[in-house]
C-alpha cells in the first residue's frame, strides 16, 4: 500500500533561534486524541493528548496527569541497573512533567473536568538542544489539535544571558558558561510560567530576560495556529453552567456570605480553618435532599470563599491574618539546635517553619546520575519533605512526591550559586529541609534554612541566601501584589511568585499563573516588592547568623587535600586495591584520588587523618641519599636482608650493613617482620637501593658516624 494513502501527514517547519522547528502529526499515535511530532536541531520528542469523553460525576477538579519520559534509546545508550530497562521516573523526568503541566494547566476551560492525560517522550537527543523545551512546545501543539477545551496555544523557549547579551534555546555548552538559565512560557498575550536558576542577577536582567523569552516564540505560536487550522478537530462542546449551580451560588451569596467574611476574619490558620468548616456544614445543611444542587455545593463554595478574601484584599488592602499587602510575617531564625548534625537550623516565618540540617561528606558520597547527556556526579543536594503533621493532617505517607521532588530543587536552584567552588570546598553536601509547619511558601523557608544551616555547618557561603513568595490578586484592572502570601492566599489567588536571592541580587525565580497571563508592569511591581521583602528577611537571619562559622563543624571530617604525581597513583592503590584498603581501614580514614593525582584525604580525628596523609606521601616520596627511614623486614637471604619502607619501596640491606659487628648468619640480628630504622646509601641505575641498619641508632633512629660504628664494633673484642 502507498505510504499516502495509509497516513494522512500533516506538517509545519519554521526557523527559530537559528534552527529548525518541525511540527508533525498524523503519522504516528493516530488513536490518540492529539499526537504531534516535534523535531529542534536533532533532538525529537512525540507528545499525545487523550481525555476521557464524558466526566466522571462529582468531580470538582480537573483530573489532569502529565507524564515525560526519556527513553535511552534517544542518546544511543542501554539503562544501566540489573533490569536493563527505564525505571521509576528520574529527577529530570519528573521536574519537566512539572514545567510542562505548569503552564497549560491554567488554560482548560474552568468547567472542564475530564480526566487527561498527555504523555511526552523523548526519541531522540542531540546532546545539544534540551528536550524539555521540544516538549513544552509539542505539548501545546498536540493540545491544540486534540479537540480538548484548551485555550492555548502556548510557546516556550530557554533564555541564557552571557557576556551581557541574551540568547534564545542555547545549546547545553552554552547553558553551561551562562549566568542565566531561564525557561519561560506564555501565550501570545502574556507570560504564564517562569523556572530559573541565576548568578545573583538584578531584577530588570532578570525582566528584561523573560520577555525576551516571551517575544522569541510568538513565530511558534503562529506555526501550532497554521498547523491546527489544517488538521485541529472538532472541539469538545461543553455544559452551560447548570441550573443547580445557578441556585447554589445564589443561595449561598444571600445566605452564607456574611458569615464567611466573619469566619475569613480569624487570623490563626487552624482556627480559621475550624470556623470556616463549621460555615461550610451549615451552608450545606440549605441544600439536604437536593442531589443536583449538592453535586455541584463543593465547588460553588470554594467560588464564594474566593470572592470573600479576594474582594477584601482588593477593597480594603488588609489580608486574611490582617497584613497589608507588603508587610512579611513575624521571623525567627535559630542555629545549632541538633549537637550531632554538622549545621543545623530551625527558621520559623508565621506558621510556617522548617527545620533544615546540612551534613558534609567526602567524594565518596556523591550523587551518580545516569543522564541521557551521559553519566556525572553532583555534590550538591538539597532535599526537602513536608510529612502530614505540618498542615494538621491524618494521611498516608509515602515517598517524596512531584511536588517534594519540585520544592527541593527550586531550593537547590536558589542556594548554588552561592556555594564555594568545589577546589576550594572539597565536600559533598547535603541539605535537607524537614517542614514542622505550613502555611504558605515552605519552599522559601527551605532556601532561608538551608542557607543558615550551611553557614551553621561551615560552609564558607559567598553571602547568604534568602527567599519570599509573592501573590496576586486581579480583577479586570484592579490588581494587588502581595508579599510573604499565605497557603490561602496561593490557593485562592492568582499567582504564585518565588524569588530568591542574595542582598546583590536574584538566584532562583519560579512563577506560575492561574489566570490567563500576566503583564509586564505586574512582574515589575512584584519583583521590586519581592527585593523589599527579602532584604527585610536576611536582616532578620543575620539575628541568628550573619555568615559562615569559621572552619567547618568538629563532627564533620576535617578533609585534606593534595596532590602527587600521576605515574603514583597505582602504587598508593595497590594491586586490586590491596593498598589503599589497608590505609583507610588502619588509620579510619576515607581517602579519594582523582585521575590528575588530586588526594583529599577525610576524618573527624585530627590524628588519623595525618596518619593517613603521611602513609600517602611516604609511598610517593622518592628515597634520599642520607636519610634514615621507618621499614619492615619482608625476606631474608643469605646475603642480607630485604626491608619495605617509603610505602611499597624495597631496599636491600647487605650482610655487611646488618649490625656494626661481623655477622655470621642474617636470622642472628633480624627476622621476617621486625620493625627497623635504615639510612639510604644510594640508588643504583635501575632504580635499586641500598640500605643500611648499621649507620642508624635503632633505638632512637640518629645517624650514626662512622667513628661510632668502629668504636662500636671494636668493643666487644676489648672485653674479651
Amino acid at each position: 500500500m502507498d505510504m499516502s494513502e495509509m497516513f494522512q501527514v500533516f506538517r509545519k517547519e519554521v526557523e527559530w533561534a537559528g534552527r529548525k522547528l518541525v511540527l508533525e502529526t498524523g503519522k504516528i499515535a493516530r488513536q490518540a486524541d492529539g499526537a504531534v511530532l516535534a523535531t529542534y536541531g536533532g533532538t525529537t520528542v512525540l507528545a499525545t493528548v487523550v481525555f476521557e469523553k464524558r466526566p466522571k460525576p462529582g468531580l470538582d477538579f480537573f483530573p489532569l496527569t502529565v507524564n515525560y519520559q526519556e527513553k535511552a534509546f534517544a542518546a544511543g545508550k542501554i539503562p544501566g541497573g540489573f533490569f536493563k530497562r527505564e525505571g521509576r521516573p528520574s529527577e529530570k523526568e519528573v521536574l519537566t512533567s512539572r514545567l510542562i503541566d505548569r503552564p497549560i494547566r491554567p488554560l482548560f476551560h474552568e468547567s472542564f473536568r475530564n480526566e487527561t492525560l498527555v504523555v511526552i517522550t523523548t526519541l531522540a537527543h542531540d546532546m545539544e538542544n534540551d528536550p524539555d523545551i521540544v516538549s513544552l512546545v509539542a505539548t501545546s501543539a498536540a493540545l491544540t489539535i486534540s479537540g480538548v477545551p484548551f485555550m492555548g496555544p502556548i510557546g516556550a523557549a530557554r533564555v541564557a544571558y552571557i557576556d551581557g547579551k541574551y540568547i534564545i534555546n542555547p545549546t547545553l555548552e552554552e547553558t553551561e558558561k551562562s549566568v542565566l538559565d531561564l525557561v519561560v512560557a506564555g501565550t501570545t498575550e502574556g507570560v504564564l510560567m517562569v523556572e530559573s536558576e541565576a548568578k545573583e542577577l538584578s531584577e530588570e536582567v532578570m525582566l528584561t530576560g523573560v520577555m525576551e523569552g516571551h517575544r522569541s516564540f510568538q513565530p511558534v505560536i503562529e506555526a501550532i495556529i497554521q498547523l491546527a487550522e489544517h488538521c485541529a478537530k472538532e472541539p469538545l462542546p461543553l455544559t452551560d453552567p447548570s441550573e443547580a449551580s445557578a441556585t447554589v451560588a445564589a443561595t449561598l451569596k444571600a445566605e452564607m456570605r456574611g458569615k464567611l467574611t466573619e469566619a475569613y476574619g480569624e487570623t490563626q490558620k487552624l482556627a480559621r480553618q475550624a470556623k470556616v468548616g463549621e460555615v461550610k456544614s451549615e451552608a450545606k445543611k440549605l441544600f439536604e435532599g437536593k442531589d443536583a444542587e449538592l453535586a455541584v455545593f463543593g465547588e460553588q463554595f470554594g467560588n464564594l470563599e474566593a470572592d470573600v478574601v479576594r474582594t477584601a484584599i482588593l477593597d480594603t488592602g488588609k489580608r486574611i491574618d490582617g497584613r497589608d499587602t507588603r508587610t512579611v510575617r513575624p521571623i525567627v531564625a535559630e542555629v545549632g539546635l541538633l549537637p550531632r548534625a554538622h549545621g543545623s537550623s530551625l527558621f520559623t516565618r508565621g506558621e510556617t517553619q522548617a527545620l533544615v540540617v546540612a551534613t558534609l561528606g567526602t567524594g565518596q558520597d556523591e550523587q551518580i546520575i545516569d543522564a541521557l547527556e551521559g553519566e556525572y556526579r553532583e555534590h550538591f543536594m538539597m532535599h526537602y519533605n513536608m510529612p502530614p503533621y505540618a498542615v494538621g493532617e491524618v494521611r498516608r505517607m509515602g515517598s517524596p512526591g512531584r511536588r517534594e521532588i519540585g520544592h527541593g530543587k527550586l531550593a537547590w536552584r536558589a542556594i548554588r550559586p552561592l556555594l564555594p567552588s568545589k577546589d576550594k570546598f572539597p565536600y559533598t553536601i547535603r541539605v535537607v529541609s524537614e517542614i514542622t509547619e505550613s502555611n504558605g511558601s515552605s519552599s522559601m523557608a527551605s532556601v532561608c534554612g538551608g542557607s543558615l544551616s550551611l553557614m551553621d555547618a561551615g560552609v564558607p557561603l559567598e553571602r547568604p541566601v534568602a527567599g519570599i513568595a509573592m501573590g496576586l490578586i486581579k480583577e479586570g484592572e484592579r490588581f494587588a501584589v502581595l508579599s510573604d502570601i499565605l497557603g490561602d492566599e496561593d490557593h485562592l489567588g492568582d499567582m504564585d511568585f518565588k524569588v530568591a536571592g542574595s542582598e546583590r541580587g536574584i538566584t532562583a525565580l519560579q512563577m506560575d499563573i492561574k489566570i490567563t497571563s500576566i503583564t509586564e508592569e505586574i512582574m515589575k511591581v512584584a519583583l521590586a516588592q519581592a527585593r523589599d521583602g527579602r532584604l527585610h528577611i536576611l536582616g532578620e537571619m543575620a539575628k541568628g547568623l550573619g555568615g559562615a562559622r569559621d572552619g567547618v563543624s568538629q563532627n564533620a571530617p576535617r578533609i585534606t587535600q593534595f596532590t602527587i604525581p600521576k605515574d603514583k597513583i597505582r602504587e598508593v592503590i595497590g594491586t586490586g586495591g590491596k593498598v589503599i584498603r589497608e590505609i583507610t581501614e588502619t588509620t579510619g580514614t576515607k581517602i579519594d584520588i582523582e585521575d590528575d593525582g588530586t588526594i583529599k584525604v577525610a576524618a573527624v580525628d585530627a590524628k588519623a587523618g595525618q596518619a593517613a596523609i603521611d602513609w600517602i606521601k611516604g609511598i610517593v616520596a622518592e628515597p634520599e641519599v642520607g636519610v634514615v627511614y621507618n621499614g619492615k623486614v619482608v625476606k631474608t637471604v643469605e646475603f642480607g636482608a630485604f626491608v619495605n619502607f617509603l610505602g611499597a619501596r624495597d631496599g636491600l640491606v647487605h650482610i655487611s650493613e646488618l649490625a656494626p659487628r661481623r655477622v655470621a648468619k642474617v636470622t642472628d640480628v633480624i627476622k621476617e617482620g621486625d620493625q627497623v630504622k635504615v639510612k639510604v646509601l644510594g640508588v643504583d641505575d635501575r632504580g635499586k637501593v641500598r640500605l643500611s641498619m648499621k649507620a642508624v641508632d635503632q633505638e632512637t633512629g640518629e645517624d650514626i658516624s662512622q667513628k661510632q660504628r668502629e668504636e662500636q664494633a671494636a668493643a666487644p673484642a676489648a672485653g674479651e
